[in-house]
């Protein structure tokens, strides 16, 4: 990596002493990991802007050299010329001289894997094809009640208190809920999937960890779903015409729960608290003048649910925004600063809801596939809440509200909020179907059961058939739902 000449950098644009912009030596990139940096990433990405431009030097954990893309159109350009910046990590120079060992922090995330993320080209095209494939397999209206249903549950939880914390008792688990139940999982893999999923983001110490308890997981379910398939994504990858392997398989599971839990999660948050604490916006909705789509989108620029995205190689030697990169350096779409770069949004206060042109989602060949089901999942989602708690109001001074930050998100810690105590909402019933009629007896069982058959004692003996068949006409069973108990131990982990 080449850098800049501190000798020749404005002292006007310099940042103040103490900014994580000050790294040993004075003049060298900015680390983007460690409680200054994750402090304030989007006033970090700002001073990065003034200092380097477009495109700034930084370090990632380990002091990793990297590049920081900063403006959108060079994100854009990043993002759609995979033959300059591939998506192959076997490309880092650095992993390749020993500096990314299989124990660095975000191995889990760019060591290479066969999933679509990590190939280019043809190979590319196989996977992301049998992703894309098989999500479009759902049926979006079914998704929309999945996630109404598992709200109306969430909110029966807490609905009698007449206070709650949106984050931990609704948004981290309504996408969870809903993504176990698109893949085909268990409910009861749910609690340790969404301590592991932020964990594993947060590329902490124990992100290997956590990554080897999500892989283990869907081992397991892809073992399962071979032997049983069903109407659910693991099933359609196994089965698609693309031939996955068992590891393709499990590797595309987890990088689809994993994005889909954490970029969704987020996005409901922030949604909401742009919900509860802007006036404009809470009018407007009230007024029928904005839907809450419109407000996701306007979201989805101001804060996006991922603040960067690791990462791209350069294939050889280039220049970037006046940057020389070269071949084998690794490259951080900012899609946060470029949703805030001045050259797109010249007044950040404009209203930009309903434009989709963000880069929340990143762009090109690598753009999510599953944006639309994350889209409803949030939108669906905070939609019922409110129409559970219109009352619904922030319980803190929006001052009070604090954020936690890692290499790639941002989130809040909580959301505080107080309502008119409601009761929850009675389980709706369901229809157990009796057991299938017995056949008719011929003679022969029909002198079994009464006893007068060879080998037989007065009705015993193996041919024997207890009871008269008379279940054949029973009615159905009307039965109370078992779901708020089981959310219930879903949610204490048990």
């Amino acid at each position: 990596m080449t850098l800049p000449s501190p000798d020749h950098a404005d002292p006007a644009l310099a940042p103040p002493p103490g900014c994580p912009a000050h790294a040993p030596g004075g003049g060298g990139p900015a680390r983007l990991f460690g409680p200054e940096a994750e402090s304030d990433p989007m006033g970090l990405y700002e001073r990065l802007r003034a200092r380097h431009g477009a495109v700034a030097p930084v370090l990632v954990h380990g002091d990793v050299p990297a590049w920081l893309v900063l403006g959108y159109r060079e994100n854009l350009d990043v993002a759609r010329t995979p033959s300059r910046f591939t998506r192959d990590s076997r490309h880092w120079r650095a992993m390749q001289e020993g500096r990314v060992t299989p124990d660095h922090p975000l191995a889990p995330i760019v060591a290479w894997q066969p999933m679509c993320t990590l190939v280019d080209g043809p190979e590319h095209e196989r996977l992301r094809g049998a992703v894309t494939d098989s999500m479009n397999r759902f049926d979006r209206r079914g998704i929309r009640r999945h996630v109404t249903r598992f709200a109306d549950l969430l909110v029966d939880q807490f609905c009698t208190d007449g206070r709650a914390d949106l984050v931990d008792q609704f948004a981290e688990h309504l996408p969870m809920l809903v993504m176990t139940q698109l893949l085909g999982m268990p409910e009861s893999y749910g609690p340790k999937l969404v301590e592991a999923a932020r964990d594993l983001l947060k590329g902490t110490e124990t992100a290997v960890a956590s990554n080897e308890y999500v892989m283990e997981a869907l081992r397991r379910l892809v073992r399962r779903k071979s032997a049983e398939p069903g109407p659910d994504f693991a099933s359609w990858l196994i089965e698609h015409r693309a031939e996955l392997t068992e590891d393709e398989v499990v590797q595309h599971l987890r990088i689809v729960l994993i994005a889909a839990y954490e970029t969704t999660a987020n996005l409901i948050v922030n949604l909401l608290r742009m919900v509860l604490t802007d006036r404009r916006f809470r009018a407007d909705l009230a007024g029928g003048h904005m839907t809450l789509p419109d407000a996701m989108e306007q979201v989805l620029w101001d804060e996006p649910p991922m603040m960067t995205a690791v990462g791209r190689w350069a294939t050889s030697d280039t220049e970037l925004a006046g940057q020389s990169i070269k071949a084998g350096d690794l490259l951080i779409l900012g899609l946060a600063a470029g949703n805030a770069d001045r050259a797109v949004r010249p007044d950040p206060n404009v209203p930009v809801h309903g434009n989709r042109s963000h880069l929340a989602f990143s762009g090109g060949p690598h753009e999510c596939p599953g944006q639309d089901i994350g889209r409803a999942i949030a939108d669906t989602g905070v939609e019922a809440l409110l129409a559970r708690l219109p009352d619904v109001r922030l319980a803190v001074s929006e001052a009070d509200l604090t954020w936690v930050s890692a290499l790639m998100t941002r989130h809040l810690v909580e959301l505080p909020v107080a309502f008119t105590p409601r009761r929850p909402r009675p389980p709706e019933p369901i229809v157990v179907p009796p057991p299938p009629a017995p056949p008719r007896p011929s003679t022969a069982d029909t002198a079994v059961r009464s006893g007068t058959g060879p080998g037989t004692a007065s009705g015993t003996g193996p041919g024997t058939v207890p009871g008269d068949g008379s279940l054949a006409g029973a009615r159905p069973r009307r039965v109370r739902t078992t779901w708020r108990q089981r959310l219930a131990r879903w949610l204490s982990g048990g």
